[in-house]
Order: structure tokens, then C-alpha cells, then sequence
């Protein structure tokens, strides 16, 4: 075996694991939308909710390289800030508006899933990574980060509604949910973009169109 070879090989394999992990994202997301489609399986899928982020979550970290302290540093304030101001939410009112949590997310502390944290710590990262070798200026980056997910929310929150992941007082999504999306996601997304550690990740974009394919078609799904 030439050099060549040897070196071709590992490529190969890290390739082939992209390929296969695209699939496996692809085929849950699929599943899920057939099963939260259909009102006999929706209550089974209801409960699948958390493992289904935890999964996707699991199989994105598994590409991540250089976990040096910053990003668990990362980590920890990624899901801190995101689950700390969730907490704010739902006790206050503020940032986002007057809403509380159902029972599909799993754990709750201070009225809030456990899950929500990693819901920040997710999103951010995928929609970060996309803007982190285009935009050089971190606070534009930040800002577009931002702007991706709140359009990804735009697209959540009546099927999260319907699927009761979370209700809002009345039953109706203020415009200060995605203010405060916004704002919130932006100072997350300077965490991201201040810290030093590698930003590249082969997932990341896929899994968020993915996610974005899934909240469309279940809006339309769940009319």
C-alpha cells in the first residue's frame, strides 16, 4: 500500500461516516414526520420528541473536532444563557412573552425541560457554523445567525403549539417571542463566534435544512 493509499483510506472512512450519519438524520426526520402526521402514532412520537434531539445533538457532536476548553466553555454558556433566559420567560413574561411548557419535553426545572438547553446549544451551533468562514465581522455573524433562528422559530411554533410542547396565554405567538429570539440567539451566536475552537462540522448545515424541511411540511401536515 502506497502513501497514497494510506492516506486516501482514512479519508474514505471519515466520508463514508458523513454519508452514513446524513442518512440516518434523513431517515428519523422522515419517520417522525409520517408518525407526528398520524393522529393514532402522534402521542408516540410526542414522547420520541426528546430522544429525536438528543440523537441529532449526539450524531453532530460526533464530527466536532478540538474539544478544547473553549468549547466546552462554549457548551455550558451556550446552554446556561438559553435555558437561563427560558426561565425568565416563563416566570416573567420576559423576553419572550407569556407561555408554558407541556409535558412532551421530559424533565422540567423551574418549569422549563431540561431539553430546552440543548435546543439552544443545537441551533446555535448549526446555524453559527454557517456564517463563521463567510462573515468575518463577528457581530454581523452573530446577527445572521440570529436571523436564521428566528426564521427557523417562525416555522416551530405553531406545530410546537399543536404538539404540545409549549402553550401561549390566549393562544396567541406574540411578535415579542421572536424579538427576544433574536436577541437572545445574537448574544449566544458572540459566544460562539469570541470563543476559539474549531468551527467546521460536515452536519451542521445538512441537519438545519433537515429541521427546517420538517417544521415546514408538518405546518402543512398538521392544517
Amino acid at each position: 500500500m502506497d502513501k497514497n493509499t494510506t492516506q486516501a483510506f482514512p479519508r474514505n472512512i471519515f466520508s463514508n461516516k458523513v454519508s452514513l450519519f446524513k442518512f440516518i438524520i434523513t431517515i428519523f426526520h422522515v419517520v417522525g414526520l409520517l408518525g407526528m402526521a398520524m393522529p393514532l402514532l402522534r402521542p408516540y412520537f410526542q414522547f420520541l420528541t426528546p430522544f429525536h434531539l438528543l440523537l441529532c445533538t449526539g450524531l453532530l457532536f460526533y464530527f466536532h473536532k478540538n474539544w478544547n476548553l473553549a468549547f466546552f466553555l462554549f457548551i455550558f454558556l451556550a446552554f446556561g444563557l438559553g435555558y437561563g433566559s427560558e426561565v425568565m420567560g416563563v416566570q416573567t413574561g420576559f423576553p419572550f412573552g407569556n407561555y408554558v411548557y407541556g409535558p412532551v419535553l421530559g424533565f422540567r426545572l423551574f418549569e422549563v425541560p431540561l431539553l430546552i438547553g440543548v435546543n439552544w446549544l443545537l441551533l446555535v451551533y448549526v446555524s453559527g457554523e454557517i456564517f463563521h468562514r463567510r462573515i468575518s465581522n463577528d457581530y454581523l455573524a452573530a446577527a445572521a445567525g440570529a436571523t436564521i433562528m428566528v426564521m427557523l422559530d417562525i416555522l416551530i411554533e405553531p406545530v410546537a403549539v399543536k404538539l404540545d410542547f409549549w402553550d401561549w396565554k390566549d393562544g396567541i405567538i406574540p411578535v415579542s417571542n421572536f424579538v427576544g429570539w433574536f436577541f437572545v440567539a445574537f448574544f449566544i451566536q458572540l459566544v460562539y463566534r469570541k470563543l476559539s475552537f474549531i468551527k467546521s462540522n460536515p452536519l451542521s448545515l445538512y441537519l438545519l435544512i433537515n429541521l427546517a424541511a420538517f417544521f415546514t411540511l408538518l405546518n402543512i401536515l398538521l392544517e
